[in-house]
């Protein structure tokens, strides 16, 4: 079998193995939880532990599948092997799938929280030896967020969130069209009557809650956060005609995403300190979780910060998904930081280096950060395709190259004291 058809059946090998494997699925709480949690008047812990995990199989033998992707890794290593390219990022993927069958299977214990912090990470991990932890970034966002919100008290028209959930569809399908038809296949957005989140993404539909208000700015956010990001390389991981692998992604492929996503709703001036007091929330609360705080109390730090008591319980069960009320948490909801962090920098190592042909790259699929350089390799050799749709922000490298060429000199001119001299410009 030749290079180009031993990679096409591998991957389709591991598509068709992960399959089954549908992690927040498994680790959801049902609204039957929502509904005693607040008959019982919010003030005891959800009745979830592990044999309520085991009411709810999984759907597939955690044995045989586990056994299925020993015997893929196997014949990849045996064939492609660690040094080819391709091989290096299906050996990878085969040993992430794994360890969430592992995870899944651990529901409701501890060693459940245990493979989460293998596979998402902990916000007490530093990027790099001597850094901040992700805990003390969180932290430091918050305080950046607390001195600007107080400044933000115009109203914005952006914000009024009185558009139907028919005229959303209607309008975000239109704005997709403009944004991504001229490249190819685009999402397709439909009002729906059938999901419970005001919005969800598939592989190539956008829902929007039928009977759900949308506001613009919400609608923006959507057109490049599910739409750009998560759509955009869904489409282009599904025209890889021979890294087909690209169209799947393992929990660390998540990291990668949720961070480019943050980011791009960032560079492309979409986002709002509201919005992003809402992702660090998340990493808050996953730390207050990993220092020992159960669900009530992160339930009631949702809910002091002015939440509806619904989206407090929301947020608080996905910091526990998968664990229990007053276990350790399932630490996905740190990707939206992490990613971020590792794909500013990345963003800037690529400028600073000159290497810009890399950064494309992270739209090829569901792609890690540390694959770029085999991502590379595998389009020299012609066995990767080029990501048909990239976002305007990063298609026009021009633009983006000289932002992050200043933005990495300004660092050494943005001193205290240069800022303390405006502070007195303000204050005259």
């Amino acid at each position: 079998m030749d290079e180009v058809a031993t990679i096409k059946s591998f991957s389709e090998r591991l598509i068709a193995a992960q399959r089954p494997v549908r992690i927040l699925e498994s680790v959801r709480w049902t609204g039957d939880v929502q509904d005693a949690f607040f008959r019982s008047g919010a003030d005891a812990l959800p009745k979830v532990d592990r044999a309520w995990y085991q009411n709810r199989p999984l759907g597939f033998d955690a044995a045989n599948m586990l056994g299925g992707f020993a015997d893929l890794e196997r014949d990849i290593a045996g064939s492609l092997g660690s040094e080819h390219p391709a091989g290096a990022i299906l050996l990878r993927m085969c040993e992430e799938y794994g360890d969430a069958v592992r995870m899944l299977e651990l529901r409701g214990l501890p060693e459940f929280c245990d493979l989460s912090k293998k596979l998402f990470g902990s916000t007490k991990d530093a990027l790099h030896s001597g850094e901040p932890t992700l805990a003390e970034f969180g932290r430091k966002i918050k305080a950046a967020l607390d001195r600007i919100e107080p400044c933000m008290n115009t109203r914005d028209p952006a914000d009024d969130d009185t558009i139907s959930g028919t005229d959303a569809a209607r309008i975000l399908g239109d704005n997709l069209t403009k944004s991504m038809g001229c490249h190819g296949e685009h999402p397709t957005v439909i009002a729906d009557d059938g999901i419970t989140a005001d919005a969800a993404a598939g592989a190539k539909v956008i829902k929007l809650r039928l009977d759900a208000t949308f506001s613009m700015r919400e609608l923006r956010l959507l057109e490049v956060h599910e739409g750009w990001v998560h759509v955009g390389t869904t489409l282009n991981g599904h025209a890889q005609t021979t890294c087909h692998f690209l169209s799947k992604g393992t929990p660390s492929a998540t990291i990668t995403q949720e961070g480019l996503a943050v980011l791009t709703e960032i560079v492309s001036f979409s986002s709002s300190p509201a919005r992003q007091r809402r992702i660090n929330n998340r990493i808050l609360a996953v730390g207050m979780a990993e220092d020992g705080a159960d669900f009530l109390e992160i339930y009631r730090f949702f809910a002091g910060q002015g939440f509806s008591k619904d989206e407090s319980f929301q947020f608080a069960a996905r910091v526990f998904r998968g664990s229990t009320p007053d276990g350790l948490p399932f630490t996905k909801d740190i990707a939206y930081t992490k990613g971020f962090v590792l794909l500013y920098n990345f963003l800037r190592a690529a400028v600073n280096s000159g290497e810009l042909d890399l950064i494309p790259l992270v739209f090829c699929g569901k792609v890690v950060l540390e694959d770029v350089g085999r991502l590379r390799e595998l389009l020299g050799r012609k066995l990767l395709e080029p990501p048909a749709f990239v976002p305007q922000p990063y298609a026009d490298l021009h633009g983006l190259a000289a932002w992050m060429c200043y933005d990495s000199v300004l660092a050494d001119f943005g001193s205290e004291p240069l800022q303390q001299n405006f502070k007195k410009v303000f204050q005259s």
